[in-house]
């Protein structure tokens, strides 16, 4: 079985220099509470809210998301992939996971990153830093999740005996996740016991990455299993391959003026390998087509890298009426045969 996610983007309203009437904003806020209302009703096993600044999207604080959506389900896992750790005191984090698994009902999934060159580095943070932040947030996180009690002394944060409340609902803690690109950040993953989801490089690249990542578990002493391992990737989906086609080139073009000042990003060569730290925008990314088409492609790039978990990313940063015509024909007509793989 596959388990399909919504991988969740939110993209914002107008464009630079554009901005929207608030009460428009408020609306589109309404009605994708209303989506993912019925992303739950569709078969989706749960949703990953997406944290991006600055521009593009809505989602700076996808935890109040989760908040808001959490009482309006009651099945659906909710989960960030991933929280942006450089931005945030670890302590804030940490209880912010307890609080959202309770208001959840244990439904929370966790999920951290490192965070975009572009976006850092509006703060005039290089990805360096990040890079050592994150590393420091996640010792400290880990210990908290398994003691309640910290002491810590770091390069950027000093706790001692703080006690971080509340405790989170699942014991001895949520799923966690880290999102990652490379062979090296699988591996630190693996170490660390933390499932991992991976897009944007070739089928083939990919399964390097998580080959690595089993590779690395049993050296760890742990099995890891389809279930540790997720597959984002963008999907257009229409009745017709002719419309999907259509949608995919106006996804493609979005995509590629997103990235465009990622400096983790190579030329986008299909199978090439990624540079140590980056990654390729491979074809593979975009799955296209009707709904049997997509569930045909998914269930083959799922298989070929032994993924448990696939992330769709559904007419990525299209109007709203598009993106809602895609999550019902994706559940009613993909859902199905990926539950079945």
């Amino acid at each position: 079985m596959i388990k399909p996610w919504v991988f969740e983007f939110l993209p914002e309203m107008g464009a630079p220099g554009v901005e929207p009437d608030p009460h428009d904003v408020a609306r589109l806020f309404a009605r994708y509470l209303d989506l993912w209302v019925r992303d739950e009703e569709l078969g989706f096993e749960g949703i990953f809210f997406s944290e991006h600044h600055f521009g593009g999207s809505y989602s700076a604080s996808p935890n109040l998301l989760i908040a808001a959506l959490g009482p309006r389900t009651k099945r659906l896992r909710l989960g960030v992939m991933g929280v942006v750790l450089p931005y945030y005191h670890p302590a804030r984090v940490v209880e912010e996971i307890g609080m959202l698994d309770h208001l959840t009902g244990g439904r929370l999934e966790i999920g951290t990153a490192i965070g975009v060159p572009q976006e850092l580095s509006r703060l005039n943070m290089t990805m360096a830093e990040a890079r050592e932040r994150t590393d420091e947030i996640v010792t400290i996180l880990d210990a908290a999740l398994a003691n309640g009690v910290i002491t810590h002394h770091g390069k950027y944060y000093s706790l001692s005996d703080l006690r971080l409340l509340p405790r989170p609902l699942q014991q001895p803690s949520p799923p966690r996740w880290t999102t990652v690109v490379s062979i090296e950040s699988a591996r630190r993953a693996a170490r660390r016991r933390i499932k991992i989801s991976t897009g944007f490089n070739s089928t083939p690249v990919i399964k390097r990455i998580f080959d690595a990542y089993r590779e690395e578990a049993d050296a760890a002493g742990f099995p890891a299993s389809p279930d540790d391992l997720a597959l984002r990737r963008r999907v257009t989906v229409a009745e017709t391959s002719e419309q999907a086609r259509a949608y995919g080139q106006a996804v493609g073009a979005r995509l590629k003026s997103f990235v465009a000042k990622d400096e983790r990003l190579s030329a986008n060569v299909p199978d090439a390998p990624a540079p140590s730290g980056g990654f390729t925008i491979s074809d593979d990314e975009f799955v296209t087509g009707t709904p049997m088409d997509v569930a045909q492609e998914i269930i083959e790039q799922c298989g070929t890298v032994g993924a448990g978990h696939f992330l769709a990313v559904l007419n990525w940063c299209a109007p709203f009426e598009e993106v809602a015509q895609t999550h019902e024909l994706f559940g009613s007509e993909a859902i199905p045969l990926l539950r079945k793989a």
